[in-house]
């Protein structure tokens, strides 16, 4: 069975193409919400539906998701329910936002620490993770008390674990060797 990574690759690219021509942010928002709209158990039996006709199914996606009259994303939508792909959705949409970022020299970033964060200590981490990445990154914050202490940071496929729960892990790792 083909891998769903590679068959948003495509329509990811290709929605990529077209927005970099007209709105990187607009199209972001766009497929962000298609893809939540195309996440819902009701939309993948409508999708499934084989009494409705293409478009049928379009017309009811874009009264959903409220799509602009623009006539590129009309067409991208359209071509996504001719081909059966609009349950792809959320992962265009991801990998829509990696060739945004590497576009913008930027990349997206996850710090999961033990406690809530200060504004100042986001900065902080912030400003010493864009040095070791050398790109800048947008930064989402999430409380995870697993943690113990600490922090773990996910960049891309690569995380650095300063965490409690992470020291501990190593220790037992290095015992039990």
């Amino acid at each position: 069975m083909v891998e769903l990574s590679t068959i948003a690759r495509p329509y990811a690219e290709a929605a990529f193409q077209v927005a970099k021509t007209s709105n990187l942010n607009q199209w972001s928002d766009w497929l962000e919400s298609w893809s939540a709209v195309a996440s819902n158990d009701d939309i993948k039996l409508l999708v499934s539906n084989p009494k409705l006709t293409d478009e049928q199914v379009l017309k009811v996606f874009v009264e959903l998701t409220k799509t602009p009259a623009e006539a590129q994303a009309t067409n991208f939508l359209a071509a996504l329910v001719e081909n059966g792909r609009l349950l792809a959705l959320p992962e265009i949409a991801r990998q829509f936002e990696e060739l945004k970022n590497s576009h913008e020299g930027s990349a997206d970033a996850v710090i999961a620490s033990a406690f809530p964060m200060t504004d100042a200590e986001v900065q902080n981490v912030r400003g010493a993770l864009e040095k070791k990445f050398g790109s800048k990154l947008n930064v989402t914050v999430q409380v995870d008390e697993s943690l113990i202490g600490g922090v773990c940071v996910t960049v891309g496929d690569q995380i650095l674990d300063s965490s409690v729960r992470g020291k501990l892990n190593a220790m037992k790792a290095a015992l039990t060797a």
